[in-house]
Protein backbone atom coordinates (compact mmCIF):
# COMPACT_ATOMS: atom_id res chain seq x y z
CA UNK A 1 0.00 0.00 0.00
CA UNK A 2 1.09 3.29 -1.23
CA UNK A 3 1.29 5.68 2.19
CA UNK A 4 -1.31 8.00 1.89
CA UNK A 5 -3.52 6.32 -0.42
CA UNK A 6 -6.03 5.36 1.82
CA UNK A 7 -7.35 6.07 5.33
CA UNK A 8 -9.64 4.20 7.78
CA UNK A 9 -12.22 6.63 9.24
CA UNK A 10 -12.67 6.75 12.57
CA UNK A 11 -15.06 9.40 14.71
CA UNK A 12 -12.30 9.55 18.05
CA UNK A 13 -8.72 8.74 18.14
CA UNK A 14 -7.07 9.26 21.56
CA UNK A 15 -3.14 8.97 21.72
CA UNK A 16 -1.59 7.43 24.41
CA UNK A 17 -3.87 5.01 27.17
CA UNK A 18 -2.63 6.37 31.04
CA UNK A 19 -5.30 7.83 33.37
CA UNK A 20 -5.80 10.84 31.19
CA UNK A 21 -5.99 8.85 27.62
CA UNK A 22 -8.26 5.46 28.98
CA UNK A 23 -10.57 8.01 31.09
CA UNK A 24 -11.19 9.95 28.02
CA UNK A 25 -11.81 7.12 26.23
CA UNK A 26 -14.19 5.71 28.20
CA UNK A 27 -15.94 8.80 28.69
CA UNK A 28 -16.40 9.25 25.06
CA UNK A 29 -17.62 5.89 24.68
CA UNK A 30 -20.28 6.47 27.60
CA UNK A 31 -21.46 9.48 25.37
CA UNK A 32 -22.01 7.36 22.09
CA UNK A 33 -18.75 7.79 20.19
CA UNK A 34 -16.70 5.48 18.46
CA UNK A 35 -13.37 5.34 19.88
CA UNK A 36 -10.12 3.82 18.93
CA UNK A 37 -7.19 4.48 21.63
CA UNK A 38 -3.46 4.31 20.37
CA UNK A 39 -1.00 2.96 23.06
CA UNK A 40 2.76 1.77 22.46
CA UNK A 41 3.36 0.57 25.88
CA UNK A 42 1.08 -0.23 28.30
CA UNK A 43 -2.50 0.62 29.37
CA UNK A 44 -2.44 2.59 32.32
CA UNK A 45 0.79 4.48 31.37
CA UNK A 46 3.57 5.94 33.90
CA UNK A 47 0.86 6.43 36.79
CA UNK A 48 -0.38 2.77 36.92
CA UNK A 49 3.02 0.79 35.66
CA UNK A 50 5.64 2.93 37.16
CA UNK A 51 4.48 5.48 39.18
CA UNK A 52 1.48 6.39 41.31
CA UNK A 53 0.58 2.89 42.04
CA UNK A 54 3.83 0.94 42.05
CA UNK A 55 4.78 4.07 44.77
CA UNK A 56 1.90 3.53 47.08
CA UNK A 57 2.60 -0.11 47.38
CA UNK A 58 5.70 1.15 49.03
CA UNK A 59 4.23 3.77 51.09
CA UNK A 60 1.15 1.56 51.61
CA UNK A 61 3.89 -1.22 53.38
CA UNK A 62 5.74 1.19 55.08
CA UNK A 63 2.71 2.60 56.88
CA UNK A 64 2.08 -1.26 58.31
CA UNK A 65 5.75 -1.03 59.27
CA UNK A 66 5.21 1.87 61.34
CA UNK A 67 1.89 0.66 62.75
CA UNK A 68 3.54 -1.85 64.24
CA UNK A 69 4.74 -0.01 67.62
CA UNK A 70 0.93 1.00 68.47
CA UNK A 71 -0.07 -2.65 68.09
CA UNK A 72 2.75 -3.89 70.47
CA UNK A 73 1.75 -1.32 72.82
CA UNK A 74 -1.91 -2.52 72.53
CA UNK A 75 -0.67 -5.94 73.67
CA UNK A 76 -0.64 -7.69 70.02
CA UNK A 77 2.97 -8.99 69.75
CA UNK A 78 4.74 -8.78 66.30
CA UNK A 79 8.00 -8.91 67.28
CA UNK A 80 10.77 -7.32 65.52
CA UNK A 81 9.53 -6.18 61.90
CA UNK A 82 11.24 -8.01 58.95
CA UNK A 83 10.60 -6.88 54.98
CA UNK A 84 11.53 -9.44 53.03
CA UNK A 85 12.09 -7.14 50.03
CA UNK A 86 11.64 -9.41 46.98
CA UNK A 87 7.95 -10.62 48.34
CA UNK A 88 7.29 -6.86 48.07
CA UNK A 89 8.40 -6.41 44.57
CA UNK A 90 6.35 -9.15 43.60
CA UNK A 91 3.29 -7.66 45.33
CA UNK A 92 3.61 -4.71 43.70
CA UNK A 93 4.30 -6.35 40.26
CA UNK A 94 0.72 -8.18 40.90
CA UNK A 95 -0.91 -4.99 41.65
CA UNK A 96 0.08 -3.27 38.87
CA UNK A 97 -1.05 -6.26 36.45
CA UNK A 98 -4.43 -6.57 38.30
CA UNK A 99 -5.17 -3.04 37.65
CA UNK A 100 -4.03 -2.80 34.27
CA UNK A 101 -6.61 -6.01 33.39
CA UNK A 102 -9.18 -3.49 34.94
CA UNK A 103 -8.28 -1.05 32.71
CA UNK A 104 -8.22 -3.49 29.89
CA UNK A 105 -11.49 -4.88 30.56
CA UNK A 106 -13.21 -1.64 30.74
CA UNK A 107 -12.07 -0.79 27.50
CA UNK A 108 -13.29 -4.17 26.12
CA UNK A 109 -16.67 -3.55 28.07
CA UNK A 110 -16.97 -0.29 26.33
CA UNK A 111 -16.08 -0.95 23.03
CA UNK A 112 -13.35 0.64 22.53
CA UNK A 113 -10.84 -0.15 19.65
CA UNK A 114 -7.43 -0.53 20.99
CA UNK A 115 -4.25 -0.45 18.61
CA UNK A 116 -0.73 -0.91 19.40
CA UNK A 117 1.89 1.24 18.04
CA UNK A 118 3.80 4.64 17.59
CA UNK A 119 1.69 7.39 16.39
CA UNK A 120 2.14 10.68 14.52
CA UNK A 121 -0.12 13.06 12.86
CA UNK A 122 0.12 13.53 8.69
CA UNK A 123 -2.15 16.41 9.10
CA UNK A 124 -4.44 18.06 10.99
CA UNK A 125 -7.49 15.14 10.78
CA UNK A 126 -5.11 12.63 10.36
CA UNK A 127 -2.49 9.90 12.24
CA UNK A 128 -0.11 7.82 10.87
CA UNK A 129 0.57 4.61 13.18
CA UNK A 130 3.65 2.59 13.05
CA UNK A 131 3.95 -0.72 14.36
CA UNK A 132 6.69 -2.66 13.21
CA UNK A 133 7.02 -2.54 9.02
CA UNK A 134 3.32 -1.89 9.38
CA UNK A 135 1.98 1.67 8.54
CA UNK A 136 -1.92 2.64 8.68
CA UNK A 137 -3.64 5.67 8.28
CA UNK A 138 -6.60 7.09 9.49
CA UNK A 139 -8.84 9.95 9.29
CA UNK A 140 -10.40 11.40 12.13
CA UNK A 141 -13.23 13.65 13.12
CA UNK A 142 -11.39 14.49 16.62
CA UNK A 143 -8.44 13.74 18.69
CA UNK A 144 -6.67 13.46 21.72
CA UNK A 145 -3.48 13.41 22.89
CA UNK A 146 -2.57 11.67 26.07
CA UNK A 147 0.73 11.02 25.43
CA UNK A 148 2.16 12.11 28.90
CA UNK A 149 5.88 13.54 29.66
CA UNK A 150 9.45 11.86 30.10
CA UNK A 151 11.87 12.87 33.07
CA UNK A 152 14.86 15.40 32.54
CA UNK A 153 17.57 14.83 34.89
CA UNK A 154 19.90 17.63 36.39
CA UNK A 155 22.89 18.72 34.73
CA UNK A 156 26.04 16.67 36.05
CA UNK A 157 23.61 13.46 36.21
CA UNK A 158 23.64 10.88 34.01
CA UNK A 159 20.50 8.30 34.44
CA UNK A 160 22.48 4.92 32.97
CA UNK A 161 23.66 3.21 35.73
CA UNK A 162 21.54 1.48 38.25
CA UNK A 163 21.89 2.93 41.31
CA UNK A 164 20.93 6.39 39.80
CA UNK A 165 17.06 6.01 40.47
CA UNK A 166 14.58 8.60 38.64
CA UNK A 167 10.65 8.74 39.05
CA UNK A 168 9.79 5.91 36.35
CA UNK A 169 12.82 3.57 38.01
CA UNK A 170 13.06 3.94 41.96
CA UNK A 171 10.03 1.51 42.58
CA UNK A 172 12.24 -1.25 40.41
CA UNK A 173 14.63 -2.00 42.19
CA UNK A 174 15.40 -5.70 42.83
CA UNK A 175 17.45 -5.19 46.28
CA UNK A 176 16.31 -2.90 49.19
CA UNK A 177 19.60 0.43 48.59
CA UNK A 178 21.33 -0.22 52.19
CA UNK A 179 21.73 3.82 51.69
CA UNK A 180 19.44 6.32 49.79
CA UNK A 181 20.35 10.06 48.96
CA UNK A 182 16.79 11.37 47.98
CA UNK A 183 17.77 14.82 45.90
CA UNK A 184 14.47 16.60 45.71
CA UNK A 185 12.03 18.51 47.43
CA UNK A 186 9.06 17.50 45.38
CA UNK A 187 5.99 15.18 46.75
CA UNK A 188 7.46 11.68 45.39
CA UNK A 189 10.78 12.90 46.79
CA UNK A 190 9.18 13.35 50.66
CA UNK A 191 7.23 9.40 49.28
CA UNK A 192 10.54 7.74 48.50
CA UNK A 193 12.76 8.95 51.31
CA UNK A 194 9.64 7.83 54.02
CA UNK A 195 8.84 4.37 52.63
CA UNK A 196 12.08 3.35 51.91
CA UNK A 197 13.54 4.88 55.62
CA UNK A 198 10.54 2.54 57.23
CA UNK A 199 11.60 -0.26 55.03
CA UNK A 200 15.41 -0.25 55.91
CA UNK A 201 17.22 1.91 54.35
CA UNK A 202 19.43 4.70 55.72
CA UNK A 203 18.54 7.95 54.15
CA UNK A 204 19.14 11.64 53.85
CA UNK A 205 17.55 14.05 51.66
CA UNK A 206 19.04 16.80 49.62
CA UNK A 207 16.92 19.74 49.25
CA UNK A 208 17.25 20.82 45.36
CA UNK A 209 18.52 24.19 45.85
CA UNK A 210 15.35 25.01 48.06
CA UNK A 211 15.55 26.05 51.79
CA UNK A 212 12.17 24.44 52.64
CA UNK A 213 9.58 22.13 51.09
CA UNK A 214 6.70 23.81 48.95
CA UNK A 215 3.74 23.30 51.95
CA UNK A 216 2.71 26.11 54.26
CA UNK A 217 4.57 27.25 56.31
CA UNK A 218 2.99 25.65 59.13
CA UNK A 219 3.18 22.33 57.26
CA UNK A 220 6.92 22.87 57.29
CA UNK A 221 7.48 23.35 60.75
CA UNK A 222 5.48 20.04 61.78
CA UNK A 223 7.43 18.26 58.94
CA UNK A 224 11.09 18.96 59.95
CA UNK A 225 10.05 17.51 63.40
CA UNK A 226 9.26 14.36 62.13
CA UNK A 227 11.88 14.36 59.67
CA UNK A 228 14.25 14.64 62.52
CA UNK A 229 12.42 11.95 64.66
CA UNK A 230 12.27 9.74 61.50
CA UNK A 231 16.33 10.37 61.74
CA UNK A 232 16.14 11.41 58.41
CA UNK A 233 18.74 13.89 57.46
CA UNK A 234 18.29 17.01 55.70
CA UNK A 235 21.00 19.23 53.88
CA UNK A 236 19.24 22.62 52.83
CA UNK A 237 19.91 24.92 49.53
CA UNK A 238 22.50 22.65 48.04
CA UNK A 239 22.66 22.23 44.21
CA UNK A 240 23.83 18.87 42.69
CA UNK A 241 27.43 19.41 41.36
CA UNK A 242 27.60 16.35 39.91
CA UNK A 243 27.10 11.99 40.44
CA UNK A 244 29.82 9.76 40.38
CA UNK A 245 28.30 6.32 40.09
CA UNK A 246 30.31 2.25 40.06
CA UNK A 247 29.39 -0.86 41.07
CA UNK A 248 29.55 -0.71 44.71
CA UNK A 249 28.03 3.00 44.83
CA UNK A 250 27.75 6.32 44.00
CA UNK A 251 29.53 9.75 45.21
CA UNK A 252 27.81 12.89 45.05
CA UNK A 253 29.08 16.10 44.51
CA UNK A 254 27.21 19.01 46.38
CA UNK A 255 27.63 23.09 46.39
CA UNK A 256 25.87 25.79 48.50
CA UNK A 257 27.53 29.62 47.61
CA UNK A 258 31.37 28.23 49.18
CA UNK A 259 30.39 25.37 51.00
CA UNK A 260 31.23 21.97 48.98
CA UNK A 261 29.83 18.74 50.64
CA UNK A 262 30.83 14.91 49.21
CA UNK A 263 27.95 11.84 50.54
CA UNK A 264 28.69 8.86 49.69
CA UNK A 265 25.63 6.18 49.70
CA UNK A 266 24.54 3.18 47.96
CA UNK A 267 22.31 4.61 45.53
CA UNK A 268 20.57 7.90 44.96
CA UNK A 269 17.14 9.09 44.02
CA UNK A 270 16.96 11.99 42.16
CA UNK A 271 14.41 14.48 41.73
CA UNK A 272 13.17 15.20 37.29
CA UNK A 273 11.76 17.79 35.48
CA UNK A 274 9.39 16.91 32.69
CA UNK A 275 9.46 17.18 29.26
CA UNK A 276 6.68 16.51 27.23
CA UNK A 277 6.01 13.43 25.26
CA UNK A 278 5.66 15.04 21.36
CA UNK A 279 8.68 14.85 19.83
CA UNK A 280 7.72 12.01 17.50
CA UNK A 281 4.22 12.97 17.19
CA UNK A 282 4.45 15.86 14.53
CA UNK A 283 2.11 18.07 16.41
CA UNK A 284 4.41 21.17 15.71
CA UNK A 285 4.25 20.38 11.61
CA UNK A 286 0.29 20.83 12.19
CA UNK A 287 0.36 23.99 13.88
CA UNK A 288 -0.23 23.05 17.34
CA UNK A 289 0.78 25.71 19.51
CA UNK A 290 3.47 24.84 22.68
CA UNK A 291 4.46 26.76 25.31
CA UNK A 292 8.19 28.36 25.87
CA UNK A 293 8.75 25.14 27.70
CA UNK A 294 7.22 22.57 24.85
CA UNK A 295 4.00 21.51 26.39
CA UNK A 296 1.03 21.75 24.85
CA UNK A 297 -1.15 24.78 25.11
CA UNK A 298 -4.96 23.96 26.00
CA UNK A 299 -7.91 26.18 26.76
CA UNK A 300 -10.35 25.29 29.46
CA UNK A 301 -12.04 22.59 27.11
CA UNK A 302 -8.34 21.05 26.61
CA UNK A 303 -8.71 21.82 23.01
CA UNK A 304 -5.20 23.07 21.64
CA UNK A 305 -5.32 25.57 18.96
CA UNK A 306 -6.57 22.88 16.39
CA UNK A 307 -10.27 22.97 17.26
CA UNK A 308 -10.81 19.62 16.47
CA UNK A 309 -7.73 17.97 18.40
CA UNK A 310 -6.95 18.32 22.33
CA UNK A 311 -4.50 17.60 24.88
CA UNK A 312 -4.87 16.51 28.41
CA UNK A 313 -2.64 15.56 31.21
CA UNK A 314 1.30 15.56 31.47
CA UNK A 315 1.46 16.48 27.78
CA UNK A 316 -0.52 19.87 28.74
CA UNK A 317 0.99 22.97 29.85
CA UNK A 318 0.92 23.34 34.02
CA UNK A 319 1.74 20.70 36.87
CA UNK A 320 1.90 17.33 36.10
CA UNK A 321 -0.61 15.31 37.98
CA UNK A 322 -2.97 12.03 37.21
CA UNK A 323 -6.32 14.75 38.88
CA UNK A 324 -5.47 16.75 36.11
CA UNK A 325 -5.21 14.39 33.38
CA UNK A 326 -8.31 12.50 34.52
CA UNK A 327 -10.54 15.75 34.58
CA UNK A 328 -8.80 17.04 31.52
CA UNK A 329 -9.84 13.24 29.71
CA UNK A 330 -13.36 13.49 30.55
CA UNK A 331 -14.00 16.99 29.77
CA UNK A 332 -12.58 16.75 25.82
CA UNK A 333 -14.89 13.78 25.94
CA UNK A 334 -17.76 15.60 27.23
CA UNK A 335 -16.66 18.46 24.46
CA UNK A 336 -16.29 16.50 21.60
CA UNK A 337 -19.90 14.39 22.86
CA UNK A 338 -21.62 18.16 22.78
CA UNK A 339 -21.93 18.75 26.31
CA UNK A 340 -21.11 22.00 27.71
CA UNK A 341 -17.73 21.35 30.08
CA UNK A 342 -14.78 22.53 30.86
CA UNK A 343 -11.56 22.57 32.89
CA UNK A 344 -10.94 23.86 36.91
CA UNK A 345 -7.75 22.83 37.99
CA UNK A 346 -7.58 25.99 41.06
CA UNK A 347 -8.46 23.44 43.72
CA UNK A 348 -6.68 20.47 42.75
CA UNK A 349 -5.39 19.12 46.10
CA UNK A 350 -0.99 17.91 46.71
CA UNK A 351 -1.66 15.10 48.68
CA UNK A 352 1.81 13.35 49.76
CA UNK A 353 1.47 9.64 50.91
CA UNK A 354 4.17 10.16 53.45
CA UNK A 355 4.51 8.51 57.36
CA UNK A 356 2.72 10.33 58.24
CA UNK A 357 0.83 11.86 55.10
CA UNK A 358 0.58 15.51 54.30
CA UNK A 359 -2.26 16.97 52.29
CA UNK A 360 -3.26 20.53 51.06
CA UNK A 361 -5.56 22.56 48.84
CA UNK A 362 -6.34 26.11 48.89
CA UNK A 363 -3.75 29.13 49.54
CA UNK A 364 -0.76 28.72 51.77
CA UNK A 365 -0.50 31.83 54.47
CA UNK A 366 2.03 33.41 52.48
CA UNK A 367 0.00 33.63 49.12
CA UNK A 368 -2.95 34.46 50.88
CA UNK A 369 -1.21 37.46 51.82
CA UNK A 370 0.20 38.12 48.90
CA UNK A 371 -3.04 38.44 47.16
CA UNK A 372 -3.88 41.13 50.04
CA UNK A 373 -6.25 39.24 52.18
CA UNK A 374 -6.47 40.17 56.11
CA UNK A 375 -5.90 36.56 56.98
CA UNK A 376 -6.45 34.47 60.21
CA UNK A 377 -5.33 30.84 60.90
CA UNK A 378 -6.01 28.43 63.17
CA UNK A 379 -4.11 25.37 63.81
CA UNK A 380 -4.51 22.27 66.08
CA UNK A 381 -2.12 19.05 66.82
CA UNK A 382 -3.15 15.86 66.47
CA UNK A 383 -1.91 14.73 69.54
CA UNK A 384 -5.26 15.86 71.22
CA UNK A 385 -7.17 13.80 69.08
CA UNK A 386 -8.92 11.45 71.07
CA UNK A 387 -8.94 8.56 68.11
CA UNK A 388 -5.01 9.84 66.96
CA UNK A 389 -4.27 8.97 70.39
CA UNK A 390 -6.02 5.02 70.66
CA UNK A 391 -4.63 4.87 67.34
CA UNK A 392 -1.10 5.80 68.15
CA UNK A 393 -0.61 8.23 65.27
CA UNK A 394 -0.56 11.31 67.39
CA UNK A 395 2.19 13.15 64.95
CA UNK A 396 0.69 16.22 62.93
CA UNK A 397 -1.28 19.06 62.56
CA UNK A 398 -4.39 20.56 60.94
CA UNK A 399 -4.69 23.95 59.61
CA UNK A 400 -7.39 26.40 58.07
CA UNK A 401 -6.82 29.92 56.75
CA UNK A 402 -10.29 32.49 56.18
CA UNK A 403 -9.86 36.26 55.27
CA UNK A 404 -11.02 38.03 58.15
CA UNK A 405 -13.35 40.30 56.14
CA UNK A 406 -15.61 37.96 54.62
CA UNK A 407 -15.09 34.66 56.62
CA UNK A 408 -14.30 32.96 53.61
CA UNK A 409 -11.94 29.81 53.90
CA UNK A 410 -8.96 30.18 51.77
CA UNK A 411 -6.83 26.97 52.64
CA UNK A 412 -6.64 23.71 53.83
CA UNK A 413 -3.20 22.01 55.38
CA UNK A 414 -2.98 18.78 56.99
CA UNK A 415 0.12 16.53 57.89
CA UNK A 416 -1.34 13.49 59.87
CA UNK A 417 -3.46 10.01 59.77
CA UNK A 418 -6.23 10.30 57.64
CA UNK A 419 -5.16 13.26 55.88
CA UNK A 420 -5.67 12.41 52.06
CA UNK A 421 -8.92 11.42 53.13
CA UNK A 422 -9.92 14.01 55.18
CA UNK A 423 -8.50 16.84 52.55
CA UNK A 424 -11.59 15.97 49.87
CA UNK A 425 -14.02 18.15 52.76
CA UNK A 426 -11.50 20.99 52.16
CA UNK A 427 -11.45 20.69 48.76
CA UNK A 428 -15.45 20.88 48.58
CA UNK A 429 -15.44 23.37 50.72
CA UNK A 430 -12.80 25.80 48.63
CA UNK A 431 -14.96 24.78 45.57
CA UNK A 432 -18.45 25.52 47.13
CA UNK A 433 -17.05 29.20 48.20
CA UNK A 434 -17.63 28.19 51.91
CA UNK A 435 -17.48 30.18 54.70
CA UNK A 436 -16.04 29.28 58.37
CA UNK A 437 -19.87 28.73 59.69
CA UNK A 438 -20.10 26.19 56.59
CA UNK A 439 -17.69 23.60 58.33
CA UNK A 440 -18.22 24.97 61.87
CA UNK A 441 -21.75 24.23 61.85
CA UNK A 442 -22.18 20.43 60.89
CA UNK A 443 -21.65 17.33 63.36
CA UNK A 444 -18.74 15.30 62.50
CA UNK A 445 -18.29 11.74 63.92
CA UNK A 446 -16.84 10.87 67.34
CA UNK A 447 -13.83 9.56 68.35
CA UNK A 448 -12.91 9.91 65.13
CA UNK A 449 -9.85 11.85 62.88
CA UNK A 450 -12.79 14.15 61.30
CA UNK A 451 -12.80 16.15 64.54
CA UNK A 452 -9.47 17.85 63.60
CA UNK A 453 -11.89 20.08 61.51
CA UNK A 454 -13.88 20.43 64.39
CA UNK A 455 -11.21 21.92 66.31
CA UNK A 456 -9.74 24.30 63.69
CA UNK A 457 -13.09 25.91 62.72
CA UNK A 458 -14.10 26.24 66.24
CA UNK A 459 -10.38 27.71 66.95
CA UNK A 460 -10.80 30.38 64.26
CA UNK A 461 -13.53 32.13 66.78
CA UNK A 462 -11.37 31.09 69.98
CA UNK A 463 -13.89 28.31 70.39
CA UNK A 464 -11.54 25.37 70.42
CA UNK A 465 -11.93 23.31 73.07
CA UNK A 466 -8.88 20.80 73.27
CA UNK A 467 -6.10 23.68 71.95
CA UNK A 468 -4.55 26.05 74.28
CA UNK A 469 -6.48 28.94 73.75
CA UNK A 470 -2.74 31.01 72.98
CA UNK A 471 -2.71 28.23 70.45
CA UNK A 472 -5.38 28.04 68.53
CA UNK A 473 -5.52 31.17 66.13
CA UNK A 474 -3.74 34.16 65.08
CA UNK A 475 -4.32 36.80 62.87
CA UNK A 476 -2.12 38.40 60.01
Amino acid sequence: MVVGEFAEKRDVMIIGGGPGGYNAAIRAAQLGKSVTLIEKGSLGGVCLNQGCVPSKVFTHAAKQVAAIPAMNNMGIETGEPSVDFETLINYKDKTVKQLRGGVESLCKTNKIEIIEGEANFTAENKIGVANGHQFDVYEFEHAIIATGSTSVVPEGVTNSHERVLLPETVYHLSDRPESLVVYGSDYISLEVAFSLKKLGSDVTMVLDEQEDFYFDASINRELKRILKKEKIKVHRGFKLENVEAKDDGVSINLLKEDETKTIAASHIYVAAGRKANIQELGVERIGVKLSPDGFIQTDRTAKTSIGNIFAVGDVTDGKASAVKAIKQGKVAAEIIGGMKSEVDLTFIPTVVHSTPPIATVGLTEKEAEEQGYSIKISQTSLSGNSYAMISGEKSGIVSVIKDVDTDLLLGFHMIGAGAVELISTGVTALEMVAREEDLRFPSYPHPSMNEGFVEVMDGLSEMAIHTPANKSASAR
